[in-house]
């Protein structure tokens, strides 16, 4: 398995965080979801949440994801209310196309300062 912090590849998620979960700082699993405190944190609070199954992005989720989806958000509200709840505040965010590092469905949530 490759290192976490070496990785160089389009898809961490499926290469790297879903086969191994192990190597992170888990803070939800279930059959579904994976979600995690960021690897390399771009806030003082960052966590990743992801489907267990790959799916590219938001903008090519289909009817046939739809139950992933909906357990994804609510993983995320989850772990946002926690944030806020904890923090202050908290701030949910997703990439797209060139914005988009790794080539799978994630959400940020993050709060504090920019790291």
């Amino acid at each position: 398995m490759r290192s976490v912090q070496q990785y160089r590849g389009d898809d961490f998620y499926c290469d790297v965080a879903i086969p191994d979960p192990g190597s992170l700082d888990v803070v939800h699993e279930d059959e579904l979801v994976l979600a995690f405190h960021h690897t390399r944190p771009f806030w003082t609070n960052h966590i990743v949440i992801v489907p267990k199954r790959h799916i590219a992005s938001l903008t090519t989720v289909s009817a046939a994801d739809e139950h992933v989806v909906r357990r994804l958000l609510e993983v995320v509200q989850s772990i946002a209310a926690d944030t806020e709840r904890t923090t202050g505040a908290a701030a949910v965010l997703t990439n797209l196309g060139e914005y988009q590092d790794s080539k799978h469905l994630h959400v940020h949530v993050h709060s504090g300062p920019h790291r």
